[in-house]
């Protein structure tokens, strides 16, 4: 059943040179600047996710990792870039233990035991984007607006406001010196900053612009990093400098499935892309295009599908360097088939809960010679660990705190080990190449969003920015307790949400154009017009633009 083109609240990005769409329009900017002095895709992703570290802070920063899905038009290959840190030498189950605790905290120093991949994957793709894609521009470039932001300042956004106000656990602790630095750069009068307040971080700006002339190196091996590992140290961090120095970013090959007579694309683990492909691989198997967009049949097909594929995930994702994740077998149409038929249309089935969280930006890019990126970058939490490191201005993610201290969790902390990751890059390619690439923050939203912008495209026919806008729904969490609950936005009709209670759904609605339901991006290829279609999301800051 195909769905009439909705009006949307804001107008899609049309654009034959270059499309960006990003949660924040100072990032869009830097991206559309990339383009117009003649660099890619890549390029513009640099430049968007450098400048999110400044105009974001509480979602992404130097202090945190990030994943890349690239399509290189002229290679025509699709690449992706895992820049996620492992846990420090330092970092043992056996340092939590012997301090009493049960549980990584999710705040402070202990939970900075994870080295920062962020700079590095931005460092790696420049170097790419430079050597493999014929950039013109430099390192420095890319950098030049985030390090202008962070000096002279920008207006919180309101998507910041809201955030921090929501971290009241964060902002109660900011008088211990642990979180001192973070409460006198981010909070006012030590309560959240309203919307539209001047925020200047003089020391970002100077990392920022040290990375600018030293090279992305420097945050691992040179001054920064020796003023990072400091800082760690003094505040009782287990991350070191040799566990900056000896970090690189990893090339991976990304991971496929069919769907809709194209391949859906994503990062293989410790990224959680298998559950989108789990999903869309068992929707393949039915014929979601007979149910209404914003049904409850729909609704319910697609959550039954997500308790399948969470499964799977909770089950086997984890670090692959240190046991076996048969994603080939999880992935297989056969078995993604069988799965499939468990889905009862009347039941909502039992499923555990859901453990996954965090804060993210999502930024996609395409350029008129057909490069194209989905850019993932997260502090994990909102304000990750709430620890500043040192005179750096380097939030540090607390990305770590979702491994388990239980030696027998698929999960478990071990020096060296890459946590689980919620961080879910995303591509559809239609004829061997790209036709919708899109990204979104979210936790255990990313694959739900994900699979619910890709079917509301390709099997409702809705155009990209109203996939985007469309009423969406939450199995599981952002943030906060974990739960069962299926969270619905209150665009949905009251009928829906009745029909899926009788289903034994246990439904709860909150607001419209909730933070909670993500901040989706995405970027449609027209074939037919040859145009770059960009959506950005109401729930953020800013729409896509085109050139």
């Amino acid at each position: 059943m195909t769905e009439p083109h909705a009006a949307t609240r804001w107008p899609a990005a049309l654009g034959r040179r270059g499309v960006v769409a990003s949660p924040h329009p100072l990032a869009t900017l830097a991206a559309l600047g990339a383009l117009l002095r003649g660099g890619t895709a890549v390029d513009a992703a640099v430049a968007a996710g450098a400048t999110l570290a400044v105009v974001y802070p509480h979602m992404t920063g130097l202090g945190g990792d990030s994943f890349w899905l690239c399509w290189d038009a002229r290679g025509r290959r699709l690449r992706g870039l895992a820049a996620g840190g492992p846990a420090a030498r330092l970092a043992t189950p056996a340092l939590y233990r012997e301090r009493g605790l049960d549980a990584i905290p999710v705040r402070g120093p202990l939970a900075a035991l994870t080295v920062p991949g962020a700079v590095d994957g931005l460092w790696q793709a420049h170097q790419w984007s430079r050597a493999e894609l014929g950039s013109p521009l430099g390192w420095a470039d890319l950098l030049a607006d985030a390090i202008r932001h962070a000096a002279e300042g920008i207006a919180v956004s309101p998507c910041q406001a809201r955030v921090t106000a929501g971290a009241t656990d964060l902002i109660d602790r900011a008088g211990e010196p642990a979180f001192a630095s973070f409460g006198a750069i981010y909070l006012a009068g030590g309560a959240a900053p309203a919307a539209g307040t001047r925020l200047v971080q003089p020391q970002l700006a100077r990392t920022l612009e040290r990375l600018a002339r030293q090279g992305g190196r420097a945050f691992y091996e040179g001054e920064v990093a020796a003023l990072i590992a400091t800082a760690c140290e003094t505040a009782g961090s287990p991350l070191r400098a040799g566990d900056l120095a000896a970090y690189r970013a990893r090339w991976v090959t990304p991971l496929t499935v069919a769907y809709r007579g194209g391949l859906a694309a994503s990062l293989p683990p410790p990224c959680q892309g298998m559950a989108v492909l789990a999903i869309l691989g068992m929707l393949d198997a039915v014929d979601v295009g007979s149910h209404a967009a914003h049904s409850a049949d729909y609704v319910h097909l697609v959550v039954e599908a997500t308790k399948l594929a969470f499964g799977d995930r909770d089950r086997w994702l984890a670090d692959p360097d240190v046991g076996p994740v048969p994603t080939d077998r999880l992935l297989a149409p056969d078995y993604l088939r069988e799965r499939v038929k468990r889905i009862r249309p009347d039941t909502a089935a039992p499923a555990p809960v859901p453990a996954g969280l965090g804060d993210t930006v999502a930024c996609v890019t395409a350029d008129g010679a057909g490069n194209c990126v989905s850019l993932i970058q997260s502090l994990y939490h909102e304000w990750g660990s709430g620890m500043v490191a040192g005179e750096t201005g380097v939030v540090l993610q607390n990305r770590g705190a979702f491994f388990s201290l239980d030696p027998a969790h698929p999960n478990a902390l071990a020096s060296g080990k890459r946590p689980f990751h919620t961080l879910t890059p995303f591509m559809w390619l239609r004829d061997g190449e790209p036709a919708l690439v899109a990204g979104t923050m979210g936790g255990e939203g990313q694959p739900q969003t994900l699979a619910a912008v890709a079917t509301r495209v390709l099997d409702f026919g809705l155009d990209v920015q109203a996939a985007v806008e469309a009423p969406r729904w939450l199995y599981g969490r952002t943030w906060g307790r974990p739960t069962r609950a299926l969270a619905l936005e209150a665009r949905f009709e009251a009928r829906v949400a009745a029909d899926l209670r009788e289903r034994g759904h246990a439904v709860n609605m909150i607001e419209a154009w909730s933070d909670t339901m993500g901040h989706a991006q995405a970027v449609w290829r027209d074939r037919a017009s040859g145009l770059l279609i960009g959506a950005g999301d109401p729930r953020a800051d800013g729409p896509a633009l085109g050139l």
